[in-house]
């Protein structure tokens, strides 16, 4: 079964090369980290550092989870001090800023294709010692090498959505249950599980997983949903002020298909409110142009982040009250959402009015934001109800219905205040889960580090 899922990628990779090709011309996409994941080639730091010290490999596919890792990243340094850390990223984006935000780790490079070749190689130039995965990004190859070396492979924060529970389900019934027995000796070649709530456990455990290996210790969402200040915010914030803007909405993690119905939310809040901004951040770099072009079609003229510099020598200030078409702010850059709900009077939640599974509800919430999303979030599934349940939160399914959500939270400031505090409670009274999730990696790390 390794053959053939070898195989089965490998075709698929061979068939994907035009696509690659064609977007490493464009966007510089794909080829500046082909070599490394290849495992031909790693930054100097990793082979720089190498020494008798074995490794902390820490993987975070893309830019949300970076975003979410760097402060877990922060307590691992701080937590086994004698250990090198090492940070791996898929995608070119979540590199970026890996190297940004993370530069007190002893080097960042690129995750390797998961064939036996580029796994082989990595390992000998990481030589880790444990190997920490965000989230559930399973890579069958990796694993098992992993499990065959002795270096224990464990998950954290870990989540398996319904949408994905189906699939591997359905798979695994289409397969006559042969597929099911190969998913059970991947998922019990990893060391450990730790997951974010009780329903992902069961899921795990239904396909497979050893129940000994399964420990619930929350989501680490919850301890990193404050960010820290901001320049941009900070910058925002008085610029607001000095152009009287306001009110402010944030459409945050915005994704292709969700533009238009925000777009005509917002013009019937402007038509109450004309004084309104809103801030639109697409949740993908590679959609901040069609963004863009979006809001120019429907008849405004987006301000860009990227053209605003904090020193005051900036293109396109935020105007004033009477400059309406010049509401919109597109936020097209990366790292810089969290901080931005601080100045937000209601907010969206992109990726929940189109079927993905939606995104991080707990951000604008560490605030005392309400959450407005989508039918879509069984990526926060247990968080959203959480938050619906205690009046924390409000879930529409339509243009009309995200424009009278937010109509209604701006024109009650008293009701949009006491459900804000309810959201902020919220995640205070869940925070703990990075102490949890250290304390179960000592238990695997520490024997590990005798061993050297």
């Amino acid at each position: 079964m390794y053959f053939l899922y070898s195989l089965i990628t490998a075709v698929g990779a061979i068939l994907l090369t035009p696509y690659v090709l064609l977007s490493g011309v464009r966007r510089r996409k794909y080829l500046p980290n082909f070599s490394q994941r290849l495992g031909l080639k790693f930054p100097q730091e990793l082979a720089a550092n190498g020494g008798p010290s074995r490794a902390i490999w820490l993987h975070a596919v893309s830019v949300g989870e970076v975003l979410a890792a760097v402060p877990f990243a922060r307590c691992l340094k701080q937590r086994f001090p004698g250990w090198r850390l090492v940070i791996s990223t898929t995608t070119v984006t979540g590199q970026k800023l890996a190297c940004e935000r993370m530069n007190f780790s002893d080097a960042v490079f690129y995750f390797p294709f998961d064939w036996n070749g580029p796994v082989r190689r990595a390992f000998r130039a990481v030589r880790p010692g444990v190997i920490v995965i965000l989230e559930t990004e399973i890579w069958p190859n990796l694993v098992r090498h992993a499990r065959k070396t002795g270096v224990p492979v464990i998950f954290v924060n870990g989540r398996l959505s319904e949408r994905s529970f189906r699939g591997f389900s359905r798979a695994v019934k289409l397969s006559g249950g042969v597929l099911g027995g190969f998913l059970r000796r991947i998922l019990n070649d990893a060391a450990l599980y730790l997951v974010q709530s009780r329903q992902d456990a069961a899921r795990l455990m239904a396909l497979g997983a050893a129940a000994d290996r399964v420990i619930v210790t929350g989501s680490m969402k919850y301890d990193t949903a404050l960010s820290g200040p901001n320049a941009f915010a900070d910058w925002l914030q008085a610029e607001l002020k000095r152009s009287h803007r306001g009110p402010v909405v944030v459409a945050g993690s915005v994704i292709s298909g969700e533009e238009m119905p925000v777009l005509e939310a917002f013009r019937s809040v402007q038509q109450k409110w004309p004084q309104a901004l809103l801030i639109l951040a697409p949740r993908k770099p590679e959609r901040f142009a069609a963004a863009g072009e979006i809001v120019a079609q429907a008849g405004w003229h987006p301000i860009r982040r990227s053209g605003i510099s904090l020193d005051g020598s900036f293109a396109g200030k935020l105007g004033n009250a009477a400059n309406a078409d010049h509401s919109i702010l597109l936020l097209d850059t990366i790292g810089e959402l969290a901080s931005v709900y601080a100045v937000a009077d209601a907010v969206f939640i992109g990726g929940s009015l189109v079927p993905v599974g939606g995104h991080n509800p707990l951000e604008p919430a560490a605030f005392a934001k309400v959450p407005v999303f989508g039918p879509s979030m069984d990526n926060f599934r247990d968080v959203a109800e959480t938050l619906l349940e205690a009046g924390a939160a409000v879930q529409v399914d339509s243009a009309a219905q995200l424009s009278a959500a937010w109509s209604d939270l701006l024109e009650n400031a008293s009701r949009r205040g006491q459900m804000g505090l309810a959201a902020r409670e919220i995640v205070e009274r869940n925070r703990g889960a990075t102490a949890a999730t250290l304390d179960h990696l000592a238990a695997v790390i520490e024997p590990q580090r005798a061993r050297t």
